[in-house]
């Protein structure tokens, strides 16, 4: 039996067994936060989204070497755009359209260079990746079916945009049981307000949601696990 550990996070303590923890990694994809890429032609500031590459990849180092699962998504389609329904396909006025041509090829189309996660934060040979056709990483996926067979309870949630993706797989995941932990500096978005209300909400009223701590801590708690021999 795995030791039970601690992070310190809003509202309270977040406890979980390494062997039943996951760190999900959504959507940190070039189309996304590359200059030049969808996410700036629909006039975003990408700088903000890239803030989260550097704690990010020090708390995917740090769930690696303590046997932590990792997961990652990718938002994007079919090259047909059969799984793009029109609601999504045609909502807003964007310069440019999923499945129109981009800087990085089609945009969000699988299998296109922009489709794919950046460079400072690729998946290791062997991570599961989820490819996503919605905002919530568990519609339309096999991620329940990973981690039921993984045997995962709790997962630690970051990438992009806090308000979007990242909270609507938190709120799948809590009603599927799952206890989330956001990684405060390691989710971003474009507007920084959406940024802090995002955050507030998951905690809010005793953790509605799930908890919230930034990497330091989970690095911290993670570290100890390594140390820390099973029961």
């Amino acid at each position: 039996m795995t030791a039970v550990q601690y992070i310190p996070a809003q509202p309270g303590e977040f406890s979980f067994e390494p062997s039943t923890l996951a760190l999900l990694v959504i959507d940190m994809q070039r189309d996304f936060l590359l200059p030049g890429g969808f996410g700036e032609s629909l006039g975003n500031d990408v700088g903000l989204l890239r803030t989260v590459i550097e704690p990010l990849a020090g708390l995917i180092a740090a769930a690696r070497a303590a046997g932590i699962t990792v997961i990652h998504t990718r938002e994007g389609h079919l090259p047909d755009l059969s799984d793009c329904p029109p609601a999504k396909l045609l909502r807003g006025s964007p310069s440019q359209r999923i499945g129109d041509p981009g800087a990085f090829g089609r945009i969000l189309v699988r299998g296109e260079y922009g489709h794919d996660i950046i460079d400072e934060l690729a998946p290791l040979d062997g991570e599961v990746v989820i490819d996503k056709p919605g905002k919530g990483a568990f519609y339309a996926t096999e991620l329940s079916d990973v981690l039921a067979r993984k045997g995962i309870s709790s997962l630690l949630v970051t990438g992009v945009t806090t308000e979007v993706c990242v909270h609507t797989t938190v709120r799948e995941a809590n009603d599927r049981g799952f206890e989330c932990l956001v990684v405060s500096d390691c989710v971003g978005s474009y507007f920084p307000e959406f940024q802090r209300v995002g955050l507030e909400m998951i905690a809010a009223q005793g953790g509605i949601f799930g908890w919230v701590a930034d990497s330091a801590a989970v690095i911290g708690a993670l570290t100890a696990t390594v140390s820390t021999p099973a029961q």
